[in-house]
């Protein structure tokens, strides 16, 4: 499945492209000569975070296709999308397969295959809801989001939170669109048979945020094929970077 072609990153709710890290880099060398790798933000985030979010999945996939066409960068393209960046993965596989070669899911959850308990695990509500009324600009915000994202603190250290730190002082994602793309990702409801888009389910069984049982339940819903990580949490490409390149890199 690692043709040639472009592979497109998508993050999760509030992240943008500096939040892939170092990533973008280890998916490149695990790929074949010739294939390029390309993060693209969310509307809301990141270089587009004076955007307003869009309060539904399909806008911001459309979003992303026309920052592709924008860019001259021809389909097919394969997709690699964390969370809600997954969410708008799965509408563009549904709206259009024609454009897409293959997507890989990390750690997402869906409607109608899980129910809400385990699409955002309730013992971390109260700290999600300190994240929305925070300084979006809080050394201690990211923190938190690093803290409840991440299962090998001591891999990355607190040099991450600082990164992200940086990154929410450049380009600061208001709270107006962090309750927006909550919304868009509240009411996104996939159907009940799979897109024609070969697909790659990834989830971390340590994963604090999303119970891994969701992509477990979606895998067995489309009959996809599914990779575990034993140890990982939310942020899968944060915590293991070259395990997750390398699953794309042997998928097939």
């Amino acid at each position: 499945m690692a043709e040639a072609g472009t592979w497109v990153l998508l993050r999760g709710l509030t992240r943008e492209v500096g939040h892939w890290g170092d990533f973008p880099g280890i998916l490149r060398r695990q790929l074949p000569e010739g294939v390029k790798v390309l993060a693209l933000d969310l509307p809301g985030c990141g270089r587009l975070h004076e955007l307003r979010s869009p309060t539904r999945i399909e806008a911001t996939m459309q979003h992303c296709r026309q920052q592709l066409h924008a860019l001259d960068v021809p389909p097919p393209w394969h997709v690699l999308a964390l969370s809600l960046g997954a969410m708008v993965a799965v509408d563009w596989a549904v709206r259009h397969p024609e454009e897409l070669a293959g997507c890989v899911l990390v750690n997402t959850s869906l409607r109608p295959f899980s129910p809400w308990y385990l699409r955002l695990r309730p013992a971390n509500y109260a700290a999600l809801l300190g994240l929305l009324l925070a300084d979006r600009t809080s050394r201690r915000r990211e923190q938190t989001i690093l803290r409840l994202t991440s299962r090998h603190p001591s891999l990355p250290g607190p040099a991450v939170a600082d990164e992200w730190f940086v990154l929410s002082r450049a380009r600061p994602v208001s709270r107006a669109n962090a309750l927006r793309q909550l919304v868009a990702a509240a009411r996104y409801r996939a159907p009940d048979q799979p897109p024609a888009v070969p697909l790659l389910v990834v989830c971390s069984r340590r994963d604090a945020l999303v119970d891994p049982r969701c992509s477990h339940r979606l895998a067995q819903q489309w009959q996809a094929a599914i990779v575990e990580h034993p140890s990982a949490g939310h942020d899968l490409p944060l915590d293991d970077g070259t395990w997750l390149a390398s699953q794309v890199a042997h998928w097939r």
